[in-house]
């Protein structure tokens, strides 16, 4: 009579089986976070430096696919008028249609309707004052428009250095392509809302999905590394060859 004694695969069939549910659940959430994100989100790159500080010169931003009736006060938008510039811009929506915006009040403040708005966001001033305009104006937006700001109002051009045209410096909705929703490059994440217009009808927009988007990306690659490590990982423990002989073991082979 003649028996062989051998080692067993230190994984088992159990171990197998949730290594390769997690490889599969993994390219799941991988593939559909980033399909997901490329249908609501287009990226760009901020071509100048009148959204500063809230966005540098350069910076990779994700805006989400929005019709332009959803544009709320506040919001960061990237828009392709002609009549502006021969490319998409970013700016942050101070009004919408039917709003009349004034600038200053005592406090230095934009006023919407006659409402103050706090913009914290803002470069400060000589001095340290936040000042929302360097030069008074008073503006009934057009309905169907909007009327556009930079962060940096020292240096930015936007609907205060078109006030003379048609719209009075506003642009209409439909020339918005998409609402910034996070910096990825470097990699701010989601960008604050701009509670300053909170109270105004309609209130702000809220995020986009963004962080639901990471978080199934982050998730699949957690789970398709840690399922395709298993198989290494419990021979390394139980100290087995991929053969399935323990180092330095031999076959037994009897008559």
């Amino acid at each position: 009579m003649s028996g062989t004694i051998r080692t067993k695969d230190g994984r088992g069939r159990l171990g197998s089986m949730l290594s390769g549910v997690a490889v599969a659940v993994g390219c799941v959430l991988f593939l559909g976070g980033f399909v997901w994100g490329a249908v609501l989100y287009q990226p760009y790159t901020v071509p100048t430096d009148s959204m500063t500080p809230t966005l540098a010169v350069g910076s990779k931003i994700l805006t989400q696919r929005i019709d332009g009736d959803e544009v709320r006060r506040g919001d960061v938008v990237v828009f392709d008028d002609p009549l502006w510039n021969s490319g998409p811009m970013v700016k942050r929506v101070a009004a919408v249609g039917g709003d009349t915006v004034a600038c200053c009040d005592r406090d230095g403040r934009l006023t919407v309707n006659g409402k103050p708005v706090d913009e914290p966001y803002l470069r400060p001033s000589i001095g340290g004052r936040i000042i929302a305009s360097g030069q008074d104006f008073s503006v009934t937006v057009p309905e169907g428009n909007l009327f556009l700001l930079g962060d940096d109002r020292h240096t930015s051009l936007d609907s205060r250095s078109h006030m003379e045209e048609a719209g009075q410096g506003s642009v209409p909705r439909s020339t918005v392509l998409g609402r910034v929703d996070a910096v990825v490059w470097p990699a701010e994440g989601l960008l604050t809302p701009a509670e300053g217009f909170a109270d105004l009808p309609g209130g702000i927009s809220r995020p986009g999905p963004f962080t639901a988007l990471l978080t199934a990306v982050v998730a699949g690659t957690a789970l398709i590394l840690a399922g395709a490590a298993y198989g290494p990982v419990a021979r390394l423990l139980t100290g087995r060859r991929p053969g399935g002989t323990r180092p330095g073991a031999r076959e037994k082979v009897g008559a």
